[in-house]
């Protein structure tokens, strides 16, 4: 059964690091865009970064040069490298997964990933 399983969420202070994990079941098509995006309380879900199967990355300004996405096809596992958190990274952080071509015109908008979420991780960043 497909599924996404994301780990490594925490509290650390200003100017640290984490890096987060979504491991997908062994039924996820490796050709599927994959990305992380996270959703502050009281806000909207906010794209972070996003990876295609030919291995372009897209990130969003707000964590470029910080954050790193990356994916292991061996281990079916996506991660979220974050570096310089700051207090406004504070979020539940999630994975998805879709495979439709339909995400490559906006691989940082929620709504074009319709086929797999995670539960979320949370990640607490403080001053």
């Amino acid at each position: 059964q497909a599924q996404l399983l994301e780990s490594g969420g925490g509290s650390v202070q200003a100017g640290g690091s984490l890096r987060l994990s979504c491991a997908a079941g062994e039924s996820t098509d490796n050709s599927a865009y994959m990305a992380w995006f996270r959703q502050a309380p009281g806000k909207g879900r906010e794209g972070v970064a996003a990876v295609e199967s030919d291995g372009t990355r897209r990130y969003s300004d707000s964590v470029k040069d910080r954050f790193t996405i990356s994916r292991s096809y061996a281990k079916n596992t996506l991660y979220l490298q974050m570096n310089n958190l700051k207090p406004e990274d504070t979020a539940m952080y999630y994975c998805a997964a879709d495979r439709s071509p339909a995400v490559r015109l906006d691989p940082l908008r929620a709504e074009n990933y319709r086929e797999l979420w995670g539960q979320g991780t949370m990640v607490t960043v403080s001053s």
